[in-house]
């Protein structure tokens, strides 16, 4: 493609060089740079990526998008005022505005936007659409699968991804979005057929530095220029706010007034079932899954789907054929006559609610395996303490992702809110013998749950990603 067509959906300051000359890919990343690639320059949270320049050059970029002039370089200089703004239009441009071809549901929120994703896709696919999976599982459409690295994609890899999409036949796109990826506009010119609001709590802070700060971010998705439907939870108190600001907002919820509810809930550790009345049409619904607010997850897919003229007999077969998702409330295995889980929940209040959950079903004990990562929001260690010994009769404290802090810091952080509740835990560094620990010490009718890392396959220390998952950890213990 001509650089001269790709600077028609730039606002540019200046140009130095030649704009006659072919772009053949897209590239933010030196180390990745090639032949004739166009990269972008820009200021990053930990880097500035204007520091590569001579080494995407010295790989063959053959002209770059800046924030600023860069001296001694040889390559054309397309001089913006923002370079991640400038990403993600001219990425849109250049893999053929794809999104357009798309219809691409949002779903935002602290906790819940994965399962209510795949939830949307059971659904959809049941009524014999054509879909697509983006998020922190990773990416799914036709048989091809790409793993995870962020939960929403830079714009440069996610407009391919679009573009590739099209190709396939894809109709309907399911997308996680992070307060992040909103941050950073990396959805930027997109405009979502719907955007769902799943909740708000706690998490983040180390970036956003307030929940004020966080859930502004959220919000900001819910615009006419953004998403031409806003599902909303209407018993969030963010959510409520936005439904305040939206006009023509499309709600769920149980305990507020809304557009779509739930009736008659009732729970097991095999699932869930309750009447939902969408719109003033009734019916049962079955879910193999625990918990209230898989409840709200499926309501939030459930709305999205009778909005796009999908029965509510569809919806209820797609969610009875989802037998679970990777390590959202998944129960691994009945062990000892114990019932064993895997949760991602990560924040107090996904925590929280799992073992509310997991309480209410549990005949016996209830146990806790968890960490918190390293390198994030420390304020929430400890209220993530005091929710683990409030809720869990007994708590093995261990290591989740520590990143580049000491493991023995992050526990020591968590136990500044266990303290005040009494000897009701230990504390074991390595993660694998924390779990096999807590298996050791299960009976019949007793519960565990192993929280923190949920469907993730890799232990992130030091830098490096070691091979590491729960499920496959707490199997292979057992096999013992």
């Amino acid at each position: 493609m001509k650089l001269e067509e790709i600077l028609k959906v730039l606002r540019y300051e200046k140009i130095i060089g030649s704009t006659n000359i072919n772009v053949t890919r897209l590239c933010d990343n030196s180390k990745k740079a090639k032949k004739d690639d166009l990269f972008f320059c820009y200021v990053g949270v930990s880097c500035d990526s204007h520091d590569y320049v001579y080494e995407a050059e010295e790989r063959g970029a053959i002209a770059i998008v800046c924030e600023r002039q860069i001296s001694n370089c040889r390559l054309t200089q397309i001089i913006v005022k923002d370079g991640r703004a400038a990403v993600a239009k001219v990425a849109r441009a250049f893999y053929g505005n794809a999104d357009e071809k798309l219809k691409i549901i949002a779903v935002t929120g602290t906790n819940g936007k994965t399962t209510t994703t795949y939830m949307l896709n059971a659904i959809y696919s049941e009524a014999n659409k054509k879909t697509a999976i983006i998020g922190t599982l990773g990416i799914r459409y036709g048989e091809k699968f790409i793993s995870p690295e962020l939960t929403t994609p830079d714009p440069i890899f996610l407009h391919k991804i679009f573009a590739d999409m099209v190709n396939c036949g894809v109709e309907y796109v399911f997308m996680e979005v992070s307060a992040h990826a909103i941050y950073f506009n990396k959805t930027d010119k997109i405009t979502f057929e719907m955007a769902v609001f799943t909740n708000c709590t706690q998490d983040h802070l180390d970036f956003f530095g307030s929940m004020r700060e966080y859930s502004d971010c959220k919000k900001s998705l819910f615009s006419k220029q953004k998403c031409k439907k806003a599902i909303i939870n209407s018993d969030d108190k963010t959510g409520v706010e936005i439904i305040n600001e939206y006009e023509k907002a499309i709600t769920y919820g149980i305990n507020n007034p809304a557009d779509v509810f739930a009736v008659n809930i009732s729970e097991n550790v095999n699932g869930t079932a309750f009447l939902i009345n969408a719109f003033d049409e009734l019916y049962d619904i079955k879910l193999r899954f625990p918990a209230i607010f898989n409840v709200y997850n499926a309501m939030a897919a459930i709305t999205c789907a009778r909005l796009s003229g999908i029965s509510l007999a569809i919806c209820a077969q797609g969610l009875y054929k989802l037998k679970n998702v990777s390590g959202r409330l998944e129960k691994v295995v009945n062990y000892n006559g114990a019932d064993v889980f895997v949760d991602f929940a990560h924040t107090p209040d996904g925590l929280q609610k799992s073992l509310q959950t997991l309480k209410k079903l549990c005949k016996g004990k209830l146990y806790l395996v968890f960490g918190c990562g390293g390198n994030r929001d420390k304020s929430k260690r400890p209220l993530m303490g005091e929710v683990a010994v409030k809720y869990a009769d007994f708590c093995v404290v261990t290591s989740d992702n520590p990143r580049y802090e000491d493991p023995y810091d992050i526990i020591s952080n968590v136990e500044e809110g266990m303290k005040n509740y009494g000897k009701k835990y230990v504390t074991v560094t390595d993660r694998e013998t924390a779990i096999d620990y807590a298996l050791r010490i299960l009976n019949k009718n007793d519960i565990l749950l192993v929280a923190g890392k949920g469907g993730e396959n890799y232990q992130e220390i030091m830098g490096i990603k070691h091979s590491f998952n729960d499920n496959t950890v707490i199997k292979k213990l057992i096999g013992r």
